[in-house]
C-alpha cells in the first residue's frame, strides 16, 4: 500500500510510513487492553517510517521484545515498535484514509476476555506460541 501521513491528536508528532500493511492484526494481550482500554487494532509499518517532532514521542518498554510510543502532549498511541527489527505497527485509526482494510490475526487469542468476541475469521496466536516465537529474538 502506498505511503501514508497522519498525526497525533495535538499534531506536535507526524508520522509518515513509506509501506502500510492492509491486513491489520488485533492483540488481545493485557498489556495493549491497559494501554488503550481495548484490544489494540493496529497496521504493519515496517521500518520505512519517518517521524517528525520525535522530542515529543515518549517511549515505555512494555516487554523485552517490544517498546510503544506515544505523544507526551495529548497522549496519543502512535506505535508498538519490535526492538529486535524495528518495525512500526502503528493503531489503525490513527490512518483514516486506509481502504480495503482487512482482520488478518489475533494476537494472545487464549488472552481474550469473554465479554467480546470478533466474527471475522482469522488466523491465532495464543500466548504459548507467541512466547516461542520470540524466545529466540529477546
Amino acid at each position: 500500500m502506498a505511503h501514508s501521513e497522519t498525526s497525533c491528536l495535538c499534531g506536535a508528532v507526524k508520522i509518515t510510513a513509506e509501506e502500510i500493511n492492509p491486513k491489520f492484526t488485533v492483540c488481545h494481550c493485557q498489556s495493549c487492553r491497559t494501554w488503550g482500554g481495548a484490544p489494540y487494532f493496529a497496521v504493519q509499518c515496517g521500518t520505512k517510517v519517518i517521524i517528525d517532532g520525535e522530542e515529543k514521542v515518549k517511549l515505555f518498554q512494555s516487554s523485552s521484545w517490544a517498546s510503544r510510543g506515544f505523544c507526551t502532549e495529548c497522549g496519543t498511541h502512535l506505535f508498538y515498535k519490535l526492538k529486535a527489527t524495528g518495525e512500526y505497527n502503528m493503531p489503525v485509526g490513527l490512518f483514516p484514509q486506509l481502504e480495503g482494510l482487512e482482520m488478518d490475526m489475533q494476537y494472545f487469542s487464549d488472552a481474550r476476555p469473554s465479554y467480546y468476541c470478533f466474527a471475522n475469521e482469522t488466523k491465532e496466536m495464543t500466548t504459548a506460541e507467541i512466547m516461542a516465537y520470540f524466545a529466540d529474538k529477546i
